[in-house]
């Protein structure tokens, strides 16, 4: 028989639960300020996107952003995947600017996402 599967296994003396603790899981402060850049990137990419600075094809970032940011205060692993691949795309393409195109906010906005993540 498999030892893994037995229905009626007592619990350990030294699990959280026979102690009356709980595994409450607590939101650190890194995680809400990552949060945060992701809502204020969503916003600067759309109003970017809007105004015609950035191409109309990012706006497909934007839910992408948002997503990921409340994915990341509710504690879902999906969400920091999530957030690295959008902010990835976003700091390839703003380092694509400033090495083809010399622009150098693309240097100065890829580089923070670089350091962020």
């Amino acid at each position: 028989m498999n030892d893994e599967l037995r229905p009626n296994e007592p619990v350990s003396p030294e699990a959280p639960e026979a102690l009356g603790e709980t595994s409450k899981k607590t939101l650190l402060p890194g995680m809400i300020g990552i949060a945060l850049y992701m809502l204020v990137l969503a916003g600067v990419v759309s109003f970017g996107a809007i105004g015609g600075h950035l191409p109309k094809l990012f706006l497909i970032l934007v839910p992408l952003f948002v997503t990921a940011s409340f994915g990341m205060l509710r504690m879902f692993r999906w969400a920091w995947a999530l957030t690295l691949s959008a902010v990835f795309l976003l700091m390839t393409y703003e380092l694509w600017l400033f090495f083809e195109q010399k622009e150098p906010a693309g240097a100065v906005q890829g580089f923070l996402n670089l350091v962020f993540f």
